[in-house]
């Protein structure tokens, strides 16, 4: 598994057409605080949430959105644990370029790390069929 910080990930995504930004937060998170915004990016988004007792559907949902696992996986969550055991997940699944976002989108490690106080572009969205 690769680990990258916001600001990297964002490097890469804005440059690369091939990997997949995976937010394994919950439909309440993306709702209140917001997610990434990847409108003017060249690759997709996909919001999936990653919870240890709901491991089935994420593995289901991973292998619909994506299933190429030749293709690069980038998984981003509130802190970076989620995102971690999600990309173990994808790893044992035979994903062969697993990225865990470390400081995820609002990192509570340490100031003005992860998505949000990167300044990366975020925004409030209604989620299909809310």
């Amino acid at each position: 598994m690769n680990i990258l910080t916001a600001k990297q990930a964002w490097a890469r995504l804005s440059q690369e057409p091939t990997p997949v930004l995976i937010d394994v937060r919950t439909p309440q998170e993306w709702q209140l605080i917001g997610l990434p915004d990847a409108e003017n990016l060249p690759c997709p988004m996909v919001c999936l949430t990653w919870q240890p007792d709901q491991e089935d559907a994420f593995v289901t949902g991973l292998t619909q959105a994506v299933p190429d696992l030749a293709q690069p996986v980038l998984f981003l969550c509130r802190s970076g644990m989620r995102s971690h055991h999600a990309s173990m997940v994808a790893e044992h699944l035979g994903y062969k370029h697993v990225t865990n976002i470390a400081d995820g989108f609002e990192d509570k490690h340490g100031p003005g790390t992860g998505w949000k106080a990167s300044g990366l572009p975020s925004a409030h969205r209604p989620l299909s069929g809310s």
